[in-house]
């Protein structure tokens, strides 16, 4: 049987995220080991910008609970 209610737009951006952190962490850590420096921190860079919008669409997901 299917939910009442349909998946919410956040959870597929909670999971989208999620999925670039682990991305580009890895591919981070990659560049460094291959001793691309620049490419390492731009990589690390979006990693940090996957967690911030983590953070900011559970804060949303948690505002739209408690209407």
């Amino acid at each position: 049987m299917s939910d009442d209610r349909p998946r919410s737009a956040l959870e597929l951006r909670l999971v989208l995220a999620a999925f670039g952190f682990v991305t580009f962490t890895a591919l981070s850590v990659g560049l460094f080991w291959a001793g691309l420096r620049v490419g390492g921190w731009v990589a690390a860079a979006l990693a940090v910008v996957a967690v911030v919008n983590m953070a900011v669409v559970q804060y949303r997901r948690v505002q739209r609970r408690h209407r």
